[in-house]
């Protein structure tokens, strides 16, 4: 089983219509997305995080329910309210965000309530919006040295997100620390550079995955490259025309997981295929976790 911690989150999602702007509301929050392509794509997943205690958190929790993952548990924070994300979309789908979260409740974590959860997972997938914060942090480590003490594999996403912090550079040696003690990590082209100095992205990977780390990079259009054992390969993806690149990248990294799980590290370029034709398909539809496709879906292009 593969267990996602952190942010759940309502997408605000922009549409212009003849009539003006307007924002639909959408279940997200990057590891929840996770967890729902994860389930979607076959693979057997719990959740954990938090809404707060408003129309909003108990819609999402309502919401949530109906995923049908393994294991679930969403705590109502009776002091707080619950997360927004607002996405803005350009004429290619590609999205800026917003978020809306002083004092919220997604990043207010408690070890104690997961630990349980950690035993019964094989891979530990941490959100990372919460390190944002200095209690989303002290969470995070006590996560990941649980993890570790239970023999799991730590998985994390940089997923990094300008928007919520003041200081790129504290935010990126933040990330840094994550990114080493990581088994299994996930970047994108505007991160991977945080990282490494590296001329290309091949020696970049390489060297962020020096260390037997399972290191996967997404390109978008032109697929993924992944780094495992001094190992590099770049793997294309399915030509589709996006109309919303929300969530992809969750369904790309749930997709990728699901196979980690349930096939280790064995025939990687058959599970990194499988999770560029999720990510791909995601991008032809509006919204987040309710875009990831079916597993009929994506093995009509295996």
């Amino acid at each position: 089983m593969v267990l996602c911690i952190g942010e759940i989150l309502a997408d605000m999602i922009c549409e212009r219509r003849i009539e003006g702007i307007f924002y639909k509301r959408c279940l997200g929050g990057a590891p929840f997305n996770v967890a729902c392509a994860i389930k979607k794509c076959g693979g057997e997943v719990g959740f954990y995080g938090k809404v707060g205690d408003d129309s909003i958190g108990k819609a999402l929790l309502s919401t949530a329910e109906k995923c049908e993952l393994d294991s679930l548990h969403i705590t109502v924070d009776p002091d707080r309210n619950t997360t927004l994300a607002f996405v803005d979309l350009d004429e290619s789908g590609d999205r800026s965000f917003t978020f809306y979260r002083k004092n919220t409740a997604d990043f207010h974590l408690l070890l104690d309530e997961v630990c349980d959860m950690i035993a019964k997972a094989n891979i530990v997938h941490l959100g990372s919006l919460m390190l944002s914060e200095e209690d989303g942090r002290a969470f995070a480590d006590g996560v990941y040295r649980e993890a570790k003490r239970q023999g799991k594999k730590f998985s994390f996403d940089v997923n990094f997100r300008e928007d919520i912090f003041r200081d790129r550079a504290a935010a990126i040696e933040i990330y840094r620390k994550y990114v080493r003690c990581a088994d299994i990590l996930k970047l994108s082209e505007s991160e991977i550079g945080m990282f490494s100095s590296a001329a290309t992205y091949e020696d970049a990977l390489k060297e962020i995955a020096s260390d037997g780390k399972f290191a996967v990079l997404t390109l978008g259009k032109d697929g993924a490259m992944y780094c495992y054992e001094g190992k590099c390969e770049r793997i294309e993806t399915i030509p589709l025309k996006p109309i919303d690149t929300t969530g992809a990248g969750d369904a790309f990294y749930g997709a990728l997981l699901s196979k980690l799980d349930r096939n280790g590290f064995e025939n990687l370029d058959k599970s990194v295929f499988f999770a560029n034709v999720c990510g791909s398909i995601t991008t032809t539809r509006k919204g987040s976790a309710e875009a990831v496709p079916s597993l009929e879906e994506i093995n009509q292009y295996l």
